[in-house]
């Protein structure tokens, strides 16, 4: 499959229902993207419109992964959360990181941090930070792209009335 990259790309009508539609699969799929797999679709929704709200103000630049091959479907996503507190415009909060369920396990998902970690570089970027959550093997995914691990929440995240997991702070230097 070819994935082909767009750095901000334009927000429409047709990118929020397809960026709704890939969080709600990925959700539904178990992964970890802020919500369980019993979300619903309106949550899904009303997060969209939030993130795309973000995108459009610049308070977050978003990285659109998309399928060449289909049509141009949208089928991975990443955000950069941008600082206007002058101690942190150094660095950005990597979020939203998504690749279509169907598509996992072809390394796409390390196609799609290598272009994000390109989209900082380029914009003047020292540093990028990450939250991951627990128990899903996340660590070692993003320590192959030299995240390393600074910090651990024990039991952080609460996803159920008996599911905790660690809140996982990782960073990579851009040098």
């Amino acid at each position: 499959m070819s994935l082909t990259f767009v750095r901000d790309p334009q927000v429409t009508p047709e990118l929020h229902e397809e960026l709704a539609r890939l969080w709600y699969d990925v959700s539904r799929a178990g992964g970890s993207v802020g919500f369980v797999a019993s979300v619903t679709e309106e949550e899904v929704r009303a997060a969209t419109e939030r993130q795309l709200g973000r995108v459009t103000s610049g308070e977050y630049r978003m990285l659109g992964a998309y399928d060449a091959e289909a049509g141009g479907r949208l089928v991975g996503t990443t955000f950069l959360r941008l600082h206007t507190d002058f101690k942190m415009r150094h660095w950005s909060m990597v979020l939203g990181v998504m690749i279509d369920p169907a598509l996992q396990g072809g390394g796409h998902g390390l196609r799609l941090m290598r272009e994000t970690i390109d989209m900082a570089r380029d914009a003047g970027l020292e540093a990028l930070r990450l939250e991951v959550r627990g128990g899903m093997g996340l660590e070692g995914f993003y320590g192959r792209l030299g995240f390393k691990e600074v910090g651990r929440v024990p039991g952080g995240l609460r996803l159920s009335a008996d599911d905790y997991r660690d809140d996982i702070l990782m960073w990579l230097a851009l040098d």
